[in-house]
Parts: C-alpha cells; sequence; structure tokens
C-alpha cells in the first residue's frame, strides 16, 4: 500500500512539474514581444495618396518604443525632418505629433504638391536605428470627355457624352453636367435626359440625351465636386457628315457595353412612340 502511495506521489509530482514548465513557456511566448525591443506594426499601410493642397497625414505605428525616440527622414534628399513632435526643417509645412498613450506616430505635410511625392522614412533610435518606410503620391485629380473639344451628331439620334475623372484617392462626391453654363435638369417637360455615374478608381459620368434637336447644340460641361471641369461644344446637324460625327448617336471611344445597350434600348423605345 505504501508503495502504491508513494508511485502516485511521484506521479502527480510529475504532471504538476509538466503543467508549469508548459505555464513558464506559456509566458515566455507572451513576453517575447516586449523583449525583442521597438518594432513597426506590420499591418501599416505602405502607400498613402493625397491631393494637392489637402493634408497629407503619414500614420508610423511603433510597438515597446520604450524610451527611444521617433524620427522622419526623406529619402529625396535624406533630410532629416522631424525629431519627436519638433520640426528639424525650414519648410514649416512638416508637423510631427503623437497623441499620449498611443503608438502612433504622424507626419502631416500641409498644402502638398506633386512635387512632394516621394518615400518618407520612419525611424527609431535604436542601435542601430530600425526604419519603416512609406511611399507618398499626391495626385491632382483629372477631367475629361471623350472625343474631340467639337462633338457633330444627327439630329434625332442619341447623344452620349462620356465625362471621366482620373487620379483622384476618392470618387466625387457629386459629378454636375451643365449646358451653356445652367444646370442640366432631369426632369425637364422636353425628357430623355437622363446621367449614369459609376464610381470607383476611376470615375465616370454618361450623359445620354434622346432624340437630339438644334436646341441641344451648345457647350456641355462636367463638373466633378473635387476636379477641374471640362467642356465639350456639340453641334447638332441635318444630314450633314463632318469628319469628328458621333455615327448613330454612340461615341466611337471606350463604351462600355451597358451603355452602348442603354443607347440602344431608349433609340428603340423612341422610335415605338
Amino acid at each position: 500500500m505504501r508503495c502504491i502511495l508513494l508511485a502516485l506521489g511521484l506521479l502527480f509530482a510529475g504532471s504538476a512539474r509538466c503543467r508549469s514548465d508548459d505555464d513558464e513557456q506559456h509566458l515566455e511566448q507572451e513576453l517575447e514581444p516586449l523583449n525583442r525591443g521597438p518594432y513597426f506594426d506590420p499591418t501599416a499601410s505602405p502607400n498613402v495618396t493625397a491631393l494637392v493642397g489637402k493634408t497629407a497625414v503619414l500614420n508610423c505605428r511603433v510597438h515597446n518604443l520604450g524610451n527611444r525616440t521617433v524620427s522622419w527622414v526623406r529619402h529625396t534628399d535624406i533630410h532629416l525632418l522631424t525629431v519627436g513632435n519638433d520640426t528639424y526643417i525650414s519648410d514649416q509645412r512638416f508637423i510631427a505629433s503623437h497623441f499620449p498613450r498611443t503608438e502612433d506616430w504622424t507626419l502631416q505635410v500641409k498644402y502638398p504638391q506633386r512635387q512632394d511625392s516621394g518615400t518618407y522614412e520612419c525611424q527609431v533610435s535604436t542601435t542601430p536605428p530600425i526604419g519603416h518606410s512609406m511611399h507618398l503620391s499626391v495626385v491632382e485629380p483629372k477631367t475629361e470627355i471623350l472625343g474631340d473639344a467639337d462633338m457633330y451628331i444627327n439630329r434625332g439620334s442619341t447623344m452620349n457624352l462620356t465625362c471621366v475623372v482620373l487620379h483622384s484617392p476618392e470618387p466625387p462626391p457629386a459629378i454636375v453636367w451643365t449646358h451653356d453654363k445652367e444646370e442640366i435638369n432631369y426632369d425637364s417637360p422636353r425628357g430623355g435626359v437622363s446621367v449614369i455615374t459609376e464610381k470607383g478608381e476611376q470615375t465616370t459620368s454618361y450623359l445620354l440625351i434622346q432624340r437630339a434637336q438644334a436646341a441641344d447644340s451648345g457647350k456641355y460641361t462636367c463638373h466633378p465636386s473635387n476636379a477641374n471641369t471640362k467642356t465639350v461644344t456639340v453641334h447638332v446637324l441635318n444630314g450633314e457628315h463632318p469628319a469628328a460625327m458621333q455615327h448613330g448617336g454612340q461615341l466611337r471611344l471606350s463604351n462600355p457595353p451597358f451603355v452602348v445597350m442603354l443607347a440602344t434600348l431608349l433609340a428603340f423605345r423612341n422610335n415605338r412612340h
């Protein structure tokens, strides 16, 4: 009986010792990031896009910073921009900031221009220093109306004006079309006027006008809310065939299939009436 109790005692003691070793190993794994020193958050995006004139913000998240300092360096000229919250460049558009009790260190570029595009590095004052690079792209949205500056279409056909907004980090909240400087009313008694807008990395707005008449001639302008405007002059003709004619009411340049189909259906419905 005594041998059995002794064996059981040794068994439980070994089991307890194993559990203690496992707990210690688990604790070491939890403490490993704390022991490794400062490191950068790998989930932070390395690419930032900003509009010309609109403040650009680069964010650097550093874990286990301790008593080290964070600096920002511009790679194009290897210029030290900031150390901590202090700016070390005469260009006061560059501002560093850090909110207490957070791991985020940001660099703001006020009124950025296209020449501010390039690589910026967030550095930590370890020995040797460690850094995390980010690429800033400062873009200026560009508006285009597909086709020539003067567009000719036959009377009675369907007019399709296609406005494209390029290089915009976010879709324009709104796109307004005007005819001879007056905003187009899609619910006017004239009827047959509609607009389709597809938003995305490239935003496209299609202005469709059925049964084009001489009164529809004039200057049409596309007004994106976050980009420049673009104007095209439309000439509605009676039987003439200039080289820039918009054949069959369809623009010859890169019309998506659904727009072609929509214009065809509109024209078919118009013919039935």
